[in-house]
């Protein structure tokens, strides 16, 4: 069989074989860490890191009635 027969017919079965989806985790972790990561870029990069860390503080504060 030729070089070219063999790679077609490893790729024909792995679009249509039981492991068609192998590696699809990886690639939706990273994308799924790639959108976290940017939602801190933008946290930090607007400044909001000390609004947030704020009203985390005062809601803390009014659950355990620290003044």
């Amino acid at each position: 069989m030729s070089r070219f027969g063999s790679w077609k017919r490893v790729v024909a079965s792995r679009m249509r074989g039981e492991k068609r989806d192998a590696g699809a985790g990886f690639v939706e972790y990273a994308g799924l860490l790639i959108i976290i990561a940017g939602i801190f870029v933008l946290i930090d990069g607007l400044g909001l890191d000390g609004m947030i860390s704020g009203a985390i503080r005062d809601a803390v504060q009014d659950v355990i009635g620290g003044g």
